[in-house]
């Protein structure tokens, strides 16, 4: 990129002022999102400013409201809250206060909002856009300001993001800070359930969600919990007597333990309130169960965001300030969301407008249609939990078997995906087969048939509990056939990383030599890397990007007190720089060198040179990402040699390798929940499949469309067949030929603040909200 390109970039916010604000309840990951639109802003070339204490500081002026410059977010992304505060604000709402507040904004020349909070945040702001012009010819009318001054600045314009963890707000699959909380639950009840272990008790746990039951949903699906209550469903008459049978059925099949979770907000259908406190007491008489309860409280608002909230924000908040560039008071209020892997724009007032639908429909006790207001992806959770939950094995024997395996290195989430699967087959009356240790394991004939007890509690364990390895079929493929044969085998279901796809593929492409290939496959992807053709998302990417960025956290925080210090970080990934990018935008890393992307020397120099300038003012460390892979030649060995040469007298270097600390580990909530229901899709589709290819006793599946991987493309849970991918495939590099995140690229370096084509930005596309849009199946 040319010098003279950049200033045309910069040129596009000259003269144009922005202020960020969060407002409501804090939330993890708006500091990543003020970072974000600050630094893109100040990127852009406008001037930026920080309003502390949200709305009540916008209100006060003076010292709450700051220019800010690229240092004064430096070191943020990884903190809890909100660095530049939120308070409630009576104030604001009543026109005097926004008239204080309009004139706090116009006396700097700002006409650029963004607000990051919940949808009463938004709305505030809404309506302070629409008096906008008033309030200036009022000021101008008091001789607060000349007429020349309203004249100039007579448009506001205004872009929210959705700080909420409850993830109550329509139109986003998402909100900031969502799964942040997630997190903190799920570790809660992951040391919950050692301790109800140990003493067989009961634990009532008791999280957030006055009016929204989405974070209780998630964390029952994550945690196999026995009974959950939600605002939106409120349990049949009698529930009483149901949950009891349940809780004492689960005790005598061997279970030590019962977990229950409500939301805050649960009511029976009278919209009489369930507390924790009656659900303890209920099983304490009726059991005489040991049973506790745990109120999470704030906690779950506490500790630092997440890989995922950390990325969103960061995405959202770039977004949010080229929206405000592009603005003309023509354009709406928008608000910035997430749609499948897509940031999009939606119109504020519309998704507000259906939020609130969904609150008058519970008040309305149409809770049905709460639950379908609420979204393809919340319906699917609320689902999936009651299909899990309630089914138990078949009485009678279907026709059909299915063999599960595991193939490649662990990804957490494998388990998760193994125990839902087989449930949901048991239900059908499938005879359901484990495979160890993969395809391996299946040449082997290490197969045996799985019961219902097997897989309790396998939902929150980490790596893989069959047991995998990266055979390939090609290496046993006559010994695969045998034990097809033997065991009468007729789908198979087969978890893993670029090895169970290409496994399959190679079982497909011998199906014309064997009768017994001629079976259902479905291939759910599941490694670290990410690099599965046919999805967006891997099982256990998350979890991986989450334990390298808790790393890199603890790196950077190692270097607190020491000055001018970088570090060197390489990561696994193979030939696929998914990891190493993702965690880099999630640490605010400096740089982060992948295959997809050559580097030469040059770009290397150029990386030292920008870290030389940053030690010479306030900033005063750095970190750098090297993909395991990412080049033959400029090795991690090499990069810090360089880097310690070149910085020698400004800054001395130390390099990590992460190595398989990645793959280990507890499941990140996102991972338990997507390999739950991915587990329940597979088995749904194998067994319509299995239905549609059976003859004369047999299943006879030559189809391409009878082998296929499951992946979410775009916004949609998609099966497609391997033969199709394999042009899209990079088999000798193992990854797809292309890969959707690459666009993190581009942000990741203007958020480190290097030149870079501008061009290459692709901006969040214009949705509108409806009950269609709302019943996108994300699957998630």
């Amino acid at each position: 990129m040319t010098s003279l390109d950049f200033e045309k970039l910069r040129m596009t916010g000259a003269g144009k002022a922005i202020a960020v604000l969060t407002s409501g309840g804090d939330a993890q990951g708006m500091n990543a999102a003020v970072r974000a639109v600050t630094r893109m802003g100040i990127y852009v070339g406008a001037k930026m400013y920080l309003i502390h204490e949200g709305y009540q500081g916008l209100v006060d002026g003076g010292e709450n409201i700051k220019l800010a410059h690229w240092q004064s977010v430096s070191n943020i992304i990884q903190l809890g809250g909100t660095v530049i505060g939120s308070a409630r604000c009576k104030a604001f709402t009543t026109r005097e206060g926004r008239l204080e507040a309009a004139f706090n904004l116009v006396k700097r020349g700002i006409t650029n909002l963004c607000v990051c909070g919940g949808d009463g945040s938004l709305t505030g702001a809404n309506i302070f856009r629409t008096e906008w012009r008033d309030l200036l010819a009022e000021l101008a009318k008091n001789g607060r300001i000349t007429e020349a001054v309203a004249q100039k600045h007579g448009h506001l314009n205004i872009v929210g993001l959705v700080g909420s963890i409850d993830n109550d707000f329509c139109g986003t699959d998402m909100t900031i800070g969502a799964d942040s909380a997630l997190h903190r639950i799920v570790e809660i009840t992951d040391a919950i359930t050692t301790t109800a272990q140990s003493h067989q008790r009961t634990f009532v746990l008791e999280v957030m969600g006055r009016h929204c039951g989405y974070l209780a949903v998630v964390s029952a699906l994550a945690s196999g919990a026995d009974w959950v209550f939600i605002p939106e469903a409120p349990p049949e008459e009698g529930w009483e007597d149901v949950m009891c049978a349940r809780l004492g059925e689960s005790r005598s099949t061997g279970s030590r333990l019962n977990i229950v979770i409500i939301a805050e907000g649960a009511i029976d259908k009278q919209g009489n309130l369930i507390t924790s406190g009656y659900v303890k007491d209920l099983v304490v008489q009726r059991l005489g169960y040991d049973t506790r309860v745990t109120v999470l409280g704030h906690v779950q608002r506490g500790g630092m965001p997440s890989a995922f909230d950390r990325v969103l924000s960061s995405r959202l908040g770039v977004e949010a300030v080229m929206a405000l560039l592009e603005a003309t008071p023509e354009t709406p209020a928008c608000v910035i969301g997430l749609s499948g892997n897509q940031a999009v724009r939606l119109p504020l007032m519309e998704c507000v407008h259906m939020t609130k639908e969904v609150q008058r429909a519970m008040n309305e006790k149409r809770f049905e249609e709460a639950i379908q207001l609420r979204g393809r992806s919340f319906e699917n959770n609320w689902n999936t939990y009651k299909l899990l939950a309630y089914q138990k094995p078949a009485q009678s024997q279907s026709n059909f078997s299915m063999a599960i395996l595991n193939v490649g290195a662990p990804a957490a989430g494998m388990n998760a995906a193994v125990r839902s699967a087989v449930r949901v087959a048991l239900a059908q009356g499938h005879k359901v087969y484990g495979v160890s240790d993969g395809f391996e394991g299946l040449a082997k004939q290490m197969v045996s048939e799985v019961d219902w007890d097997l897989v309790r509690g396998w939902t929150g364990q980490g790596g893989s509990l069959l047991g995998t390895k990266r055979t390939l079929p090609e290496s046993c493929l006559e010994e695969i056939v045998e034990s097809i044969r033997k065991f009468d085998i007729q789908s198979l279901l087969v978890i893993g990383g670029f090895e169970a796809y290409e496994g399959v593929l190679q079982l497909v492409e011998a199906r014309g030599r064997y009768r017994e290939l001629c079976i259902v496959m479905c291939v759910v992807p599941a490694t670290i890397s990410n690099n599965v053709p046919g999805t967006a998302f891997s099982l256990g990417a998350d979890t991986a990007v989450n334990a390298a960025m808790e790393s890199c956290d603890k790196i950077k925080q190692s270097a607190s007190g020491t000055k001018r210090r970088v570090f060197v970080v390489e990561t696994m990934g193979g030939y696929c720089g998914y990891l190493a990018t993702t965690t880099g935008l999630a640490v605010g890393a400096d740089a982060a060198y992948i295959f997809e992307e050559p580097f030469n020397i040059n770009d290397l120099k150029t990386n030292v040179e920008h870290l030389t300038e940053k030690m010479k003012k306030d900033i005063q460390r750095g970190l750098v990402l090297r993909n395991e892979k990412s080049s033959q030649h400029y090795t991690t060995d090499f990069i810090h040699s360089l880097y310690s040469a070149e910085g020698k007298g400004v800054f001395d270097c130390r390099v990590n390798v992460l190595g398989h600390l990645q793959q280990g580990g507890a499941p990140t909530p996102f991972d338990r929940n997507f390999g739950t229901k991915v587990g329940v899709k597979s088995v749904f589709w194998i067994t319509e499949k299995m239905a549609e290819t059976f003859r004369n006793g047999h299943v006879f599946a030559n189809s391409p469309d009878t082998a296929c991987v499951l992946g979410m493309i775009r916004k949609v849970m998609t099966f497609s067949p391997v033969t199709e991918l394999k042009d899209q495939t990079d088999f000798k590099h193992r990854m797809p030929k292309e890969q959707w995140w690459l666009n993190f690229r581009l942000m990741l370096k203007m958020l480190a603040k290097y030149q870079t084509c501008f061009s290459e930005y692709v901006p969040g596309e214009v949705e509108h909200v409806t009950r269609r849009t709302l019943s996108i199946d994300t699957g998630i």
